[in-house]
């Protein structure tokens, strides 16, 4: 059994990882650590979970202890770095879903997110745990750095073919949408129902953050084309929707491109392939990824999509610490029946 402690958990994601953590069959107890929410009721920040989960006091993050097996750190961009060298210090094991370690070094983390990297020494020692693509265990691992939702989305539909026909490749661009919640809580004018309803606007284009830790993911596995990613906004709350267009140099059949992804994929948990590019309320609510694929005239076109708190944050976090511990890496994610946790 596993004691679990969550980071950040009155955010979205950390919502999300209480919710599916309180149904977990192997975890024994639950504490959430917060900073602004600390000292108040789990009911009271999240009324909604009332008779779903137990309720609990929030306690404070300057009062984390090093009881639990495993840490789920979910907070903004740099606060992570003030946690995880002392737990791992500590011996414990730590599940990332910001962004402070997922890239490979300092000098790519300071460029993109402007901040000093004070641990870079673990940028080495971690692995980046984009679940449904590694084959590995996890033995001898204490930080997994969780992929971000739109490289979550993107990667898994593009590794499988830019991992074998790298050489074949004129250029890649991904466009990609995601629904407001990849945002955050925190209140931000542009987000308002009055702003986004009705509207599809384009954002940090040729600079989201994202970018760095899709190309070193593909980079890694052969790809060395020119690549562009460009995201989107969608007047819905949860979503993410990625289409990458690959131009290739010759043609390429599409019976080979599919045989590819489902000998990747056939016996995947998490990924379902579609004869047909997928609807986004296919798989909000799930730890599913679902992808199309068409290739017609040399060029090759592939859809994707997930739900950006759970495949893109909670649910993949959950699945890497399933696979941590050896568990079948359904568990808490699909109907396993009920199970209730003290939540301290």
């Amino acid at each position: 059994m596993i004691s679990i402690g969550i980071i950040g958990g009155s955010g979205y994601a950390g919502k999300k990882l209480v919710e599916i953590l309180t149904q977990h069959p192997f975890v024994k107890e639950l504490t959430i650590y917060g900073n602004s929410t600390a000292g108040q009721q789990l009911y009271s920040v999240f009324p909604d979970l009332a008779g779903k989960t137990p309720d609990c006091t929030i306690v404070s993050a300057e009062n984390v202890s090093f009881e639990h097996d495993l840490y789920f750190l979910s907070l903004p961009h740099g606060q992570a770095l003030k946690f995880i060298p002392a737990l791992i210090e500590n011996g414990k094991k730590a599940i990332d879903l910001g962004g402070d370690y997922r890239l490979d070094t300092p000098e790519i983390y300071e460029k993109w997110y402007k901040l000093k990297h004070t641990s870079p020494m673990l940028l080495k020692e971690k692995i980046y745990g984009l679940a449904d693509f590694i084959d590995s265990n996890y033995d001898g691992v204490s930080l997994i750095a969780n992929p971000g939702c739109y490289p979550t989305a993107t990667l898994l539909s593009l590794l499988p073919f830019t991992s074998r026909f790298a050489e074949d490749i004129v250029s890649v661009s991904t466009v990609a949408y995601s629904g407001t919640s990849g945002a955050g809580k925190t209140p931000k004018a542009e987000m308002l129902m009055s702003e986004m309803h009705g509207n599809v606007r384009a954002y940090n284009v040729n600079a989201h953050r994202h970018q760095p830790e899709v190309l070193q993911m593909l980079n890694k596995n052969g790809f060395d084309s020119p690549y562009s990613f460009t995201t989107h906004l969608l007047p819905v709350a949860t979503g993410i929707y990625a289409t990458s267009s690959i131009h290739l140099k010759k043609d390429i059949s599409e019976s080979e491109v599919i045989g590819l992804y489902e000998k990747k994929y056939g016996n995947s948990n998490f990924v379902r392939m579609r004869s047909l590019p997928p609807n986004l309320n296919w798989v909000v609510g799930t730890n599913f990824c679902d992808i199309n694929v068409s290739v017609s005239n040399r060029v090759a076109v592939i859809t994707s999509t997930i739900d950006n708190l759970v495949k893109g944050a909670a649910g993949q976090a959950v699945q890497n610490m399933n696979k941590l511990f050896h568990l079948d890496e359904r568990l808490g994610l699909l109907h396993t029946g009920e199970k209730n946790v003290s939540i301290y």
